[in-house]
């Protein structure tokens, strides 16, 4: 029910001429989501608890936590990018824990200055570089796979289907020119079922009434 009046509410925010740019957004959100091996409802809500916590700690200290990256997987919440105190890195994680529906909070936040333009950039060529090797590896199911890096530090979100596939991940991306190291979040989890599987529902008894027993299996029945 949830997905289904979260689509509703897309088509209606798209008559309105305001609303056309987030619901195009979003609307190819849940097309990936409907992708990845997990449901579009759990797709939406990591996505809400992403922007909670984006919203809460901005407005928090915008200037503290403007570096602050915020990526949720199937319940499973980093904030990665750094903040100027230990007061200030223990607040986000306190902001992030008190956001439902989130089963683990990983805090990879580092104490320091912001990144510069020719930092950023290198992250974000590392991050495509990951991304263009994980697509083109057919150990991988890369949709499956968020990457964050902040300072050469690569973080890996999402699941996998097998460990051998999660290892996979892990030694692709380090391998990357740049890359000083690789932290994996990613779960072993088994894809769900296809949803035209999931509505066909246990198999029916059989009512048919069982056929009559013929005359030569009668003839060898005790009495």
């Amino acid at each position: 029910m949830r997905t289904y009046l979260t689509l509703a509410a897309l088509a209606a925010c798209a008559a309105v001429s305001g609303c056309m740019t987030a619901a195009i957004g979003t609307a190819a959100s849940v097309g990936v989501y409907a992708a990845q091996d997990r449901t579009i409802g759990e797709g939406i809500d990591d996505a809400n608890a992403s922007n909670q916590v984006k919203l809460r700690l901005l407005a928090a200290d915008r200037a503290a936590f403007a570096e602050v990256d915020v990526e949720v997987a199937n319940g499973n919440l980093l904030l990665s990018g750094a903040v100027p105190t230990a007061e200030h890195r223990q607040a986000a994680e306190t902001i992030a824990r008190g956001i439902g529906n989130i089963d683990n909070v990983f805090n990879e936040l580092f104490i320091g200055p912001r990144s510069g333009l020719v930092r950023s950039a290198q992250d974000e060529l590392i991050t495509a570089q990951i991304r263009t090797r994980l697509t083109a590896s057919p150990a991988v199911r890369a949709i499956n796979v968020n990457i964050e890096t902040f300072h050469g530090n690569v973080y890996l979100m999402g699941t996998a289907r097998s460990e051998q596939e999660l290892q996979r991940a892990a030694e692709i991306a380090s391998v990357v020119g740049g890359v000083r190291r690789v932290v994996s979040f990613m779960q072993v989890r088994q894809p769900p079922a296809p949803y035209y599987a999931q509505a066909a529902g246990p198999p029916q008894p059989d009512y048919r009434q069982p056929s009559a027993p013929d005359d030569q299996a009668l003839a060898g029945a005790p009495y």
